[in-house]
C-alpha cells in the first residue's frame, strides 16, 4: 500500500464522526517508560505503539459492527484507529488493505441487490423485508425453544426448580455462545430440546485448536458459576431447592466434559497432546474414587480412549489443560458439598 493511499485515508478521517471518545494524552512509553513528546504516536526508543489499549478496544468495536453488518459504523470506528496509528506501520497498512474490502463487500452487496430487485420486480419489496426478519424470526425461535423446554421440567418438577434448571441451562449455553462471539466468528442463539439438552450453533472459519478449546469449555466454565452460586444461596437460606440446582448443575456441567460424541469434553480434548490426556485420565479416576460418582469414571474412560485414538497436536494447549483440570476440581467441590441433592425433594426425581 502506497504512503499517498494510506494518508488519503488518514484525511479520510477528518470528516468522520468520531465513536469512541480519544484517549488521554500518553507522556511516557507504555513498553519502556521513555518520555514521549505531545503527539508521539510509536516509541522512537522501542517503536511499541502509544495508544494500543486504546487502538484494541477500536478493533473490537468495529469487529463487533461488522458482526452485527453496521457497515457504516465499522468503517468509521477502523478510520479513527487510523488517526492513533503511524502511518509507515503494518497495523496501519493492514486496517488501509481492510477497509478496501469493507468498501468492495458493501459495492458487491449493492450491487447484488439491484440486481434481484430487478429480476424480482414488484415481489422485491416483500423478499427483502423477509429477509430483515430473518434474526427476530430466530431469536423467535430460541424463545419458543426456552420456553418449551421450561415448561416440559415445570410438568415433572415444578416450577421452581424447572425454572432454576433451564436458567441453568441457558447460562452454559451463554458461555459457548458469548466466547465465540469474542473470537469473532457468526454464532446463533441457543436452541433448547426439552428432554435432551440445548446447544449453540456456531461457524468454524478456520478456528484454532487453542480456540476450539477456550470455546468448548466456557460453557461448563459458566456452568460451575452457576452451581456456585446455587451452592451459596442453600447455605444462606438452607432451602433445598438451591441445594438441589447447585447438584445438578454441577452434575451436567460435569458430564458435559466427558470426550465423547459432540460433548463439550470431546472439544476440548483436540488440544491436548497425549501426556496430558493421561494426566487428566488419572485425575479422573481419583475424583472418581473419592465422591464414587460415575461421571467421573466416564470421562477417565473417554479420555482413555482418546489417548490411544485420534491425533494429538504438536503444540498442545496449557491453557486448555488447566481450565479441563480445574473445572474437574471444582465441580467435584460443588457435588461433595451437595451429596444430599440427588435424593432430596428437588432432585433429579420426579415431585
Amino acid at each position: 500500500m502506497s504512503q499517498q493511499s494510506i494518508h488519503q485515508e488518514r484525511q479520510a478521517h477528518i470528516a468522520t464522526p468520531t465513536l469512541i471518545d480519544a484517549p488521554a494524552p500518553v507522556t511516557n512509553c507504555p513498553d519502556c517508560s521513555l518520555w514521549l513528546p505531545p503527539g508521539t504516536l510509536a516509541c522512537p526508543d522501542c517503536h511499541a505503539i502509544t495508544y494500543a489499549r486504546y487502538l484494541n478496544g477500536l478493533a473490537q468495536t468495529a469487529t463487533a459492527q461488522e458482526q452485527a453488518s453496521d457497515w457504516i459504523g465499522a468503517r468509521q470506528t477502523w478510520h479513527q484507529a487510523l488517526a492513533w496509528l503511524p502511518p509507515e506501520t503494518k497495523q496501519s497498512q493492514a486496517i488501509t488493505a481492510h477497509l478496501a474490502q469493507l468498501d468492495a463487500q458493501a459495492k458487491a452487496v449493492t450491487d447484488q441487490k439491484a440486481k434481484w430487485t430487478k429480476r424480482l420486480g414488484p415481489l422485491a419489496p416483500v423478499v427483502f423485508f423477509l429477509l430483515k426478519i430473518k434474526s427476530l424470526l430466530f431469536s423467535a425461535k430460541f424463545l419458543f425453544s426456552f420456553l418449551a423446554f421450561f415448561g416440559f421440567y415445570w410438568a415433572i418438577f415444578g416450577w421452581k426448580f424447572g425454572l432454576g434448571f433451564t436458567l441453568g441451562i441457558l447460562i452454559h449455553e451463554s458461555g459457548h455462545y458469548i466466547t465465540a462471539r469474542r473470537k469473532g466468528l457468526k454464532v446463533d442463539l441457543p436452541i433448547f430440546l426439552p428432554g435432551f439438552g440445548a446447544y449453540v450453533r456456531w461457524y468454524n472459519q478456520g478456528v484454532s485448536l487453542e480456540t476450539l478449546s477456550q470455546i468448548a469449555l466456557a460453557g461448563p466454565l459458566y456452568g460451575l458459576f452457576v452451581a456456585i452460586a446455587c451452592l451459596g444461596l442453600a447455605w444462606k437460606t438452607g432451602n433445598a431447592l438451591f441445594l438441589a440446582l447447585a447438584y445438578t448443575t454441577a452434575f451436567l456441567n460435569t458430564l458435559n466434559l466427558i470426550p465423547l460424541l459432540g460433548l463439550d469434553g470431546a472439544q476440548a480434548t483436540y488440544a491436548l497432546n497425549r501426556l496430558q490426556r493421561v494426566l487428566i485420565t488419572a485425575t479422573s479416576i481419583l475424583l472418581f474414587l473419592f465422591l464414587r460418582e460415575w461421571v467421573y469414571l466416564a470421562i477417565a474412560a473417554g479420555m482413555g480412549w482418546r489417548t490411544f485414538t485420534g491425533v494429538a497436536p504438536e503444540e498442545p494447549s496449557k491453557r486448555g489443560m488447566i481450565v479441563f483440570t480445574l473445572l474437574l476440581f471444582a465441580l467435584a467441590v460443588v457435588m461433595w458439598a451437595a451429596p444430599d441433592a440427588s435424593r432430596g425433594p428437588y432432585g433429579m426425581h420426579p415431585r
